[in-house]
C-alpha cells in the first residue's frame, strides 16, 4: 500500500514538472518589440523604468494618467510608439505595466497597485491590447471609483463597464472583435487596420495583413483617443 502510493506521488510530481516545463515553454514563445520601439526606450529623454513600469510623462504633465496593459504574449515595450504619441498629444502621463509571463491575466489587478504609486493623478484611465484589454475591462468593472475611463485597442467590452465611459478601437481586418462588439457607443473602426499594428511587433499569426501602415493605424487610433479624452475633460 506504501510503495503503490509512493508510486503515485512520484507520477503526480513527474506530471506537475511536465506541465511546468509545458507552460515556461509556451510562454516563452512571445513576439518582440521592434527596434523602433526598443530606440524609443534607449533615447526617450520623456520615459523612466521603475520596476515593472514603463512610465511616460509628457512635457505639460497633469493630474490625469493611463494604465496600460499589453496584449498576451507580447513584450511591453512594443506599445511605446504608441504611448509616446498619446502622452504627447494627450498631455497625460502613459504607465506601461510589465506583466508575468507577458501576459495580464496573471495581475488582472496591476492598475490598484499603480494607482496607489501615484497619489499626485487624480484622474485615472485604463486601457490596453487585445487579451490586455479584456483584463483592463474586468478591472474597470470591479472598480468603477477609481476609473474614469477606459481605452481598448483591439479588444471589447468584458464586465459590466458602461460604454458611455469607454473608447474602442479596432483595425477592420480584425473581425475576431468586430463579431463582439455588441455596442455602438464610442466605437472606432479603423478601416484597413489590423489586430497587431497598435503595437511594434510584427506580424501576428492569423491576423490578417493591414492595407495601412502601423505607423497610420497608431495615427488614427491616437486621434480618436485625444478626442475621447478631450470631450470628458472639456477645455
Amino acid at each position: 500500500m506504501k510503495k503503490r502510493r509512493t508510486r503515485i506521488l512520484i507520477g503526480l510530481a513527474a506530471l506537475i514538472l511536465v506541465l511546468i516545463g509545458a507552460f515556461l515553454l509556451y510562454a516563452s514563445d512571445y513576439y518582440r518589440a521592434d527596434a523602433t520601439a526598443r530606440e524609443i526606450l534607449k533615447t526617450s529623454p520623456t520615459i523612466r523604468v521603475d520596476g515593472g513600469l514603463v512610465i511616460l510623462t509628457p512635457e505639460q504633465a497633469g493630474d490625469t494618467a493611463l494604465v496600460f496593459y499589453p496584449g498576451a504574449k507580447v513584450e511591453a515595450v512594443a506599445y511605446l510608439p504608441i504611448l509616446e504619441q498619446i502622452a504627447q498629444r494627450c498631455s497625460i502621463t502613459c504607465i506601461l505595466v510589465t506583466m508575468p509571463f507577458n501576459m495580464a491575466i496573471f495581475d488582472v489587478n496591476a492598475a490598484g497597485r499603480v494607482i496607489g504609486q501615484f497619489p499626485d493623478v487624480t484622474t485615472w484611465y485604463l486601457g490596453g491590447h487585445s487579451m490586455g484589454g479584456a483584463m483592463a475591462s474586468a478591472y474597470a468593472a470591479d472598480h468603477p471609483e477609481q476609473i474614469s475611463g477606459l481605452i481598448l485597442l483591439g479588444a471589447y467590452l468584458y464586465g459590466d463597464y458602461p460604454a458611455s465611459d469607454s473608447l474602442t478601437i479596432y483595425g477592420s481586418f480584425n473581425t475576431s472583435v468586430a463579431n463582439r462588439v455588441g455596442y455602438t457607443e464610442n466605437v472606432v473602426v479603423i478601416d484597413g487596420g489590423n489586430h497587431a499594428q497598435f503595437g511594434n511587433y510584427g506580424r501576428q499569426q492569423g491576423d490578417p495583413d493591414a492595407t495601412i501602415s502601423a505607423q497610420t493605424q497608431q495615427d488614427i487610433a491616437v486621434a480618436a483617443i485625444q478626442a475621447f479624452l478631450a470631450e470628458r475633460t472639456g477645455p
